[in-house]
């Protein structure tokens, strides 16, 4: 796979979850009565949290992705 593919694949997951936490606070600060979508949109984040996690641990198992020794 190519860097800059595995790059943009990892900045765009990160993008996503920035929107799904933009979103969640949108629906807290405008939905008065009980609704579910802050949760709903805050339940997608953490699920694309984890799968980003996965994906890297996934990526360093298999060495798709090599960390550097910063």
């Amino acid at each position: 796979m190519n860097d800059s593919l595995k790059t943009l694949l990892i900045v765009a997951f990160l993008l996503v979850i920035v929107w799904q936490l933009g979103a969640g606070l949108y629906y807290l600060l405008t939905d008065r009565e009980d609704s579910k979508r802050t949760v709903n949109a805050l339940t997608r984040r953490i699920a694309l949290s984890v799968a980003l996690i996965v994906l890297v641990i996934v990526g360093i198992w298999t060495g798709w992705i090599k960390p550097h020794g910063l």
